[in-house]
């Protein structure tokens, strides 16, 4: 059996809560407890995220996306290949060690896309970052649902004041894509009842294989 190495440890600020960059074989793990929120293994549904979320923006100018979660870098190298030359691409990261990492023992993954002139890293609150508007996507990946595991602050990205935050941040047309490793019924309906025009995706977290993941996709009418 290989075993897992720790690679490091970061803080998440203003929470009691500590994440690890374990490696096992060729495979890196971001972990928070005994939770795995993502590995390099599998990317597929962190991909779906862009692929679904900048669709309507394939050939539009001056297109601005906001991806809340700098992960592991699939979401943002997904929709790098989708948007135009012109675009612009702000990633918020709360933690600071996520990015050092991902120009470090990760950075065979992310394979200089933070080199890209159209990427901007925001190291902060993504609350912070969607309160900028003018945006045509904003991408959610924080938690592993519509609840704050990482931050208990991300709560308020999910409340009924959120939505509508993130919904008057938005252009005419944009679209707030939330990924989410399982499904929320309540979640949904809140969505609906926020006034957005509502689309819930099952996708994979391996291609066609793997569990079933869910992205919310919440247009602004």
């Amino acid at each position: 059996m290989i075993p897992r190495v720790l690679i490091d440890t970061a803080q998440v600020p203003g929470d009691n809560v500590e994440l690890r960059l374990v490696q096992r074989g060729d495979d890196f793990m971001i972990v928070l407890d005994r939770n795995e929120l993502m590995s390099s293994r599998m990317s597929a549904s962190e991909e779906a995220l862009a692929d679904l979320g900048c669709a309507h923006l394939t050939g539009r100018k001056g297109a601005r996306v906001l991806i809340g979660g700098l992960g592991m870098g699939f979401t943002l190298r997904r929709a790098l290949k989708i948007l135009p030359a012109d675009a612009e691409v702000v990633v918020a990261e709360l933690v600071p060690k996520i990015v050092e990492w991902a120009r470090g023992p990760l950075a065979h993954i992310f394979d200089g896309c933070l080199d890209d002139p159209r990427v901007r890293i925001a190291v902060g609150d993504v609350a912070w970052a969607i309160e900028e508007g003018g945006w045509d996507a904003i991408l959610l990946d924080v938690d592993n649902g519509p609840d704050g595991l990482t931050h208990a602050g991300n709560d308020k990205l999910y409340s009924a004041r959120g939505l509508q935050v993130a919904k008057r941040a938005l252009r005419v047309g944009g679209v707030l894509a939330i990924w989410s490793a399982y499904a929320d019924a309540a979640f949904t309906k809140r969505l609906k009842d926020s006034g957005y025009a509502v689309d819930e995706q099952v996708v994979r977290a391996r291609g066609t294989k793997g569990a079933r993941h869910v992205i919310w996709l919440a247009g602004r009418r």
